[in-house]
């Protein structure tokens, strides 16, 4: 899948590869499922920016800091 996503990201953004912290922001919004991590990584490509933003929200629960209104 993250082979994907960095064949994806070099289309679109000329980079070789998404840098280390969006490819961490997908695999925390994942949360360890597959269908989670193929949307979540469609996600990045689209908007990283979107991606970002959820993945700060779920370690705002995580940490019991959150609104609780995810956008997952």
């Amino acid at each position: 899948m993250l082979e994907l996503v960095e064949f994806a990201w070099h289309d679109c953004y000329g980079d070789i590869t998404p840098s280390e912290n969006v490819v961490e922001d997908i695999l925390t919004c994942s949360q360890g499922d597959l269908a989670r991590m193929i949307r979540f990584a469609r996600l990045a490509v689209e908007d990283w920016r979107d991606l970002r933003m959820t993945a700060d929200e779920i370690r705002s629960v995580e940490n019991g800091r959150g609104t609780g209104g995810l956008a997952c």
